[in-house]
């Protein structure tokens, strides 16, 4: 199960690279179902399953007697906001150097506002993960990922953070998650941002609160990020339904 899904993974990256910059980028559709699963040397039905997540996300439509339509004006969107992107490819997609300055980890109690965010006491063990990206050299997303201790299932290291949190919640806890949900809003600077950003007071900066849940319902973790102003262009799309 586990390699089927990283094989649709791998080939709805491969379609995608091919519609942005590759041999579908000056076509208007799709080959046949048939004729691309051929292709792609998978069933229909896995075809047919890749391409249902690509037209959920506005990158194409499917219409009954015309064909499977590539929306070249969605592709060519940097960033969109109402997809999760890790952040590292967010700053790569907006035409800058991704690196990261750091990962921390920290252990401690939920407190009250973690505990309602992820339905824990406010006594209950979490892990919090702090991390620093850079654009060119220059500070551009901070994170603070928080989730119960209870659900590691095995020993971990730091090195074993350095990657997206997901992959970390996936091999060591084993959960996933399925949807979030996110507030946005503009805020401003404080000392602790001001020194993480190297800006001054008051700077400022797009601040991300995130809750990620299974395919339960159940919270998983709480994400806290914020963004500096004038790096990045962030893009929703919204169909009509």
């Amino acid at each position: 199960m586990l390699e089927h899904e990283s094989q649709s993974r791998r080939i709805r990256t491969d379609l995608l690279r091919e519609m942005r910059s590759g041999r579908f980028a000056q076509t208007a559709r799709l080959p046949r179902e048939s004729v691309l699963a051929d292709d792609l040397g998978i069933s229909r039905t896995q075809l047919r399953d890749i391409l249902a997540s690509l037209e959920r996300e506005g990158f194409i439509t499917r219409r009954h007697g015309v064909g499977t339509i590539i929306n070249h004006h969605v592709l060519k969107v940097h960033t969109r906001m109402d997809i999760e992107t890790e952040f590292l490819d967010i700053i790569r997609q907006n035409g800058h150097e991704p690196a990261v300055a750091y990962v921390r980890i920290h252990e401690g109690q939920a407190g009250a506002e973690i505990a309602e965010r992820l339905g824990l006491d406010a006594s209950s063990p979490v892990v919090t993960v702090t991390r620093l990206c850079t654009a060119d050299g220059s500070p551009a997303i901070y994170c603070e990922d928080v989730f119960a201790k209870s659900m590691i299932q095995r020993p971990y290291t730091i090195r074993d953070l350095k990657g997206p949190i997901f992959d970390f919640l996936q091999a060591f806890c084993g959960v996933s998650a399925y949807l979030d949900l996110t507030d946005l809003s503009p805020v401003t600077a404080d000392k602790q941002l001001a020194e993480t950003f190297r800006v001054p007071l008051g700077t400022p900066l797009l601040r991300m609160d995130e809750v990620d849940y299974d395919i339960d319902g159940n919270p998983v973790f709480y994400s806290a990020q914020h963004f500096m102003g004038g790096l990045f262009r962030q893009t929703v799309m919204r169909k009509k339904l």
